[in-house]
C-alpha cells in the first residue's frame, strides 16, 4: 500500500511541473496512471531473509495502454522515480527502439528533474558489444603504455591473416583517442563508423572477458559503465538487454529483478523479442571449423594447468559431437525439401510439430549430451586458467592469451548446447511445442544451418522475470487487440499471474471532432493482387489533392505492391510521392517538411516501419491511407509451428492470432494521423474485407471513434 508521505511526495512533484512549465495543462488520463502505477509499487512485496522474492502473482505488475497525448513518460517517470526511492529500488526503464531510449535519456529525465525538482540519477546501459575492450586493443597495438603502435610488422600483431593498412591505421587511431582519454571506449560515442569486422576483434563477451584477472580491469569501458549502474537511480535499457539479463539469471548486467521496479515502454513488441532471445541457432560448417581446433587449445591448456582430465575428456567431447554432426549431414540427405533446386538457393525443412522423426531422436540426443560435456570441459579449463593467472604473474602474458581464446571456444559452444538442448526437447503435449528447421545453403562450399525457436516466451517470461520482478509496468499506446488485454497476457505469460492489473486509459482527443473514416467502395480484394494494385492506383488521384499543401500517409504491407502503385502513377502525382527505401528515412522527412514548406503537397509511401513511431503532426499529415489490412500470415518456421499447434487443438490460428495481431497493427497504423488535440484530418481502408468479412466489425470497432463517411 502508498504511504502518506509517498502520496504528498507525488502529489508534490506533479504539482513542482505544473508550477514550472508555462501553459501545462494537467490530464485526468495522465493522473490515473501516475496513480495506476503508483499504487502497483505500492503492493511490491518484501524479499525473504535469503534475499529471495517471495512468490508473486501479479500484485505489484501494472499493464497501461496510454493513448498518444497521454504523457506517459512523465507519468512513468515521476511515478517509477518516487517509488523506487521511497522503496530502495532501481528504476529500470526500458524500450523497443533507440530513438525513444535516446529520448528518455536527452529529454524526458532532464525534463522531469529540472521542472518536479524530483532529485534522480540516470544512466544508459548498453550491452558488452557496444564498448571496448582495452586489452584486446593493447593486444593488437603492442605497446599501449605510450599510446602508439611499436609494431609496424603486421605480423606481430595477434591477428589470424595479414591486417590491411587501412585496418591498422584505425586501429592505432582508436588507441591513440582511449589512452589520452579523448574517447571512452563506447562505440556509439566515436565519432566516426567502426566497420563490424575491425570492431569484433577489439571488443570481448563475457566468455573470452579476463574479468577481475584483466590487467586493464580498472580502465575497461564496460565494467565502469556497469559500475555506474550500480550508482544511479534510474537505469534506461532496451528490450533485448532485459531480456538478455533475466536469461543469464538476473542482475548480470542490470539490476537484479527483486531489487528492480521495471518500466517497459513499447511493451508491445515484449513477446515477440523474447522469442527471438530464447531462440538458437548454428552453422554446422563454422562448428565443425572450431571443433576441429578443440584438440590443439587443450593441449595448449594441458601445458599450463594441472588438470590434464579436462583437456582429455575436452578432445573426446569434440570428437563426439564432430561425428554426430557427420551423422546428421548422412541423415539429412534423405530429407526431400532439402534437394537442390535451381531457384531455391536455401531450401528448408520444418520439422512438422517440432517432433523429431524415430529415427532423428536418438542422433539429436548424442548431439545434446556431447556438446554439455564438452562445453562442461571447456569451462573447466577456463576457470582453472582463470585461477592460475591470480598466481603466476610471470605467466601473465601466455596465461591471458590462452584465456582469452578457451572463453572464444566456451562461447561457441554455448551456442551449440543452447541449439541441441531445444532440438532433442519435446515439451509436454498441453505446452507449446519447439519450432525447429534445418536450412541448406548451396552458395560456396555448401552448409547446413540448424534452428530451434520455442514459439512462446510466456513460461520463460512468467519465470524469470513476473515472478521475481518487485514490480512491472507495461505500457504502450497500442496494447489491446480487439478491445481487450487477452492476447498481450497470453504471449507474455501474464495470464498466469491473476492480480495483473489492466488498465486501458483514455485518449485526450476527440476523435469525433477531429477526424474521419472512409471506406470506398471498392471492387476488387486483396486475394486478387493485380486488379488490387490497379484499384489503388486508380482511387489515389481521387483522394489526394496534388495541389493543396498538405501531407498525405500511404501504408502498404507489401513491398512490391508500393512499387507497382508508385511506377502505376500518373506524372502529376507522382512527383509529388516519397518512397520508403529510395532515400534513407531521414532524408525522405526532410525533404516531405520541405516540400509543405514550399506550399506543394507531399505524399509518403510506407511500409510496416512507418506505421509506427513515425510522428507526423499539424498538416504534416492530415490524411492516412492503409492499402491492406495488416494480415501478417504465418510463414516463418515458427509462425507456421504455432499455427498447427493451434489448429491441432482445435482452434483457429486466423482468428486467434493473426486477426488480434493486426488488430494492433491497424491501430497503430491509424494512429498516425491525430498526434496532437489541435490535428484534423481522414483515415482512408482501400480493403473491402473490413465491410465483407466477420471480423471486419471487430476491426472497426477497435478504431478511434472517428465519424464515418
Amino acid at each position: 500500500m502508498l504511504t502518506d508521505a509517498e502520496k504528498d511526495l507525488l502529489r508534490d512533484h506533479y504539482r513542482a511541473i505544473a508550477d514550472n512549465l508555462p501553459g501545462f495543462r494537467p490530464r485526468a488520463a495522465q493522473r490515473r496512471m501516475l496513480a495506476e502505477i503508483a499504487n502497483a509499487f505500492g503492493r511490491a512485496l518484501p524479499v525473504n531473509a535469503e534475499g529471495e522474492a517471495v512468490e508473486r502473482n501479479g500484485e505489484s505488475i501494472a499493464v497501461v495502454e496510454g493513448p498518444t497525448g497521454v504523457g506517459k513518460s512523465l507519468a512513468y517517470l515521476l511515478a517509477g522515480g518516487v517509488m523506487a526511492k521511497c522503496r530502495a529500488k532501481k528504476l529500470v526503464v526500458t524500450s523497443a527502439t533507440i530513438a525513444l531510449q535516446e529520448q528518455l535519456v536527452n529529454r524526458d529525465l532532464p525534463f522531469l528533474i529540472e521542472k518536479s525538482g524530483l532529485e534522480l540519477t540516470f544512466a544508459l546501459a548498453k550491452g558488452r558489444g557496444r564498448y571496448l575492450c582495452p586489452y584486446r586493443l593493447y593486444q593488437l597495438t603492442s605497446d599501449h603504455a605510450q599510446g602508439e603502435l611499436l609494431a609496424p610488422d603486421p605480423t606481430l600483431a595477434l591477428w589470424e591473416r595479414k591486417p590491411e593498412q587501412a585496418e591498422i591505421d584505425a586501429l592505432r587511431q582508436l588507441s591513440d583517442a582511449f589512452y589520452y582519454r579523448r574517447w571512452n571506449g563506447d562505440r556509439d560515442t566515436w565519432s566516426e563508423n567502426i566497420e563490424d569486422d575491425l570492431w569484433r576483434r577489439v571488443t570481448n563477451d563475457r566468455h573470452g572477458c579476463l574479468k577481475a584477472g584483466c590487467p586493464n580491469r580498472a580502465e575497461c569501458p564496460f565494467y565502469l559503465a556497469r559500475e555506474t549502474l550500480e550508482t544511479v537511480d534510474v537505469v534506461v535499457a532496451n528490450h533485448d538487454l532485459l531480456l538478455a539479463d533475466v536469461t543469464m539469471g538476473g542482475g548480470v548486467i542490470l539490476p537484479a529483478p527483486e531489487h528492480s521496479f521495471y518500466c517497459i515502454d513499447e511493451a508491445h513488441h515484449l513477446a515477440k523479442k523474447a522469442v527471438n532471445q530464447f531462440a538458437a541457432e548454428h552453422s554446422v560448417a563454422q562448428a565443425m571449423g572450431w571443433l576441429d581446433k578443440v584438440a590443439a587449445l587443450a593441449t595448449r591448456v594441458d601445458a599450463l594447468i594441472d588438470k590434464p582430465e579436462l583437456s582429455s575428456n575436452a578432445i573426446d567431447a569434440a570428437g563426439a559431437c564432430m561425428e554426430s554432426l557427420t551423422e546428421w549431414l548422412w541423415l539429412l540427405q534423405g530429407e526431400p525439401s532439402l534437394e537442390a533446386a535451381s531457384d531455391n538457393m536455401e531450401p528448408s525443412w520444418l520439422v512438422e510439430d517440432g517432433v523429431l522423426p524415430e529415427y532423428m531422436k536418438i542422433p539429436a540426443a548424442n548431439m545434446a549430451l556431447s556438446a554439455r560435456s564438452l562445453y562442461k570441459n571447456l569451462s573447466g579449463m577456463a576457470d582453472a586458467l582463470g585461477a592460475l593467472r591470480k598466481d603466476k604473474q610471470q605467466d601473465a602474458l601466455l596465461l591471458d592469451k590462452t584465456n582469452a581464446d578457451a572463453g572464444f571456444f566456451v562461447g561457441k559452444c554455448e551456442q551449440l548446447v543452447a541449439l541441441w538442448d531445444l532440438f532433442e526437447k519435446e515439451p509436454d503435449e498441453a505446452a507449446p511445442p519447439i519450432a525447429k528447421w534445418v536450412t541448406r545453403r548451396l552458395d560456396g562450399k555448401g552448409d547446413y544451418v540448424f534452428s530451434a525457436s520455442p514459439v512462446s516466451a510466456a513460461a520463460s517470461l512468467a519465470a524469470t522475470l513476473w515472478r521475481r520482478a518487485a514490480g512491472a509496468l507495461l505500457t504502450s499506446a497500442t496494447l489491446r487487440s480487439l478491445g481487450n488485454f487477452d492476447l498481450l497476457l497470453s504471449q507474455t505469460g501474464l495470464k498466469w499471474l491473476p492480480d495483473t492489473t489492466c488498465v486501458a486509459l483514455d485518449s485526450p482527443f476527440n476523435f469525433s471532432e477531429q477526424g474521419e473514416l472512409y471506406l470506398p467502395p471498392l471492387a476488387a480484394t486483396p486475394k486478387d493482387p493485380s486488379a488490387h494494385t490497379r484499384e489503388i492506383i486508380d482511387w489515389l488521384p481521387r483522394l489526394i489533392d496534388s495541389s493543396e499543401a498538405v501531407g498525405t500517409l500511404v501504408l502498404f504491407t507489401s513491398r512490391k505492391q508500393m512499387q507497382e502503385v508508385a511506377e502505376g502513377l500518373d506524372a502529376t502525382l507522382r512527383e509529388r510521392v516519397l518512397v520508403q527505401g529510395e532515400l534513407p528515412k531521414s532524408v525522405l522527412l526532410e525533404r516531405h517538411y520541405t516540400a509543405l514548406k514550399d506550399g506543394r503537397a507531399s505524399v509518403l509511401f510506407g511500409l510496416d516501419s512507418f506505421s509506427e513511431g513515425l510522428d507526423l503532426p499539424g498538416e504534416a499529415c492530415v490524411h492516412v491511407i492503409i492499402a491492406k489490412l495488416p494480415f501478417a500470415m504465418p510463414d516463418d518456421p515458427v509462425g507456421r509451428t504455432l499455427a498447427r499447434w493451434i489448429e491441432k487443438r482445435g482452434g483457429n490460428p486466423f482468428v486467434e492470432l493473426t486477426v488480434p495481431e493486426a488488430s494492433i497493427k491497424l491501430v497503430q497504423a491509424v494512429g498516425r494521423l491525430i498526434r496532437t488535440e489541435s490535428d484534423y484530418g481522414r483515415v482512408t481502408i482501400l480493403d473491402n474485407r473490413i465491410v465483407r468479412q466477420s471480423y471486419g466489425k471487430k476491426l472497426l470497432a477497435s478504431l478511434p471513434a472517428f465519424r464515418r463517411i
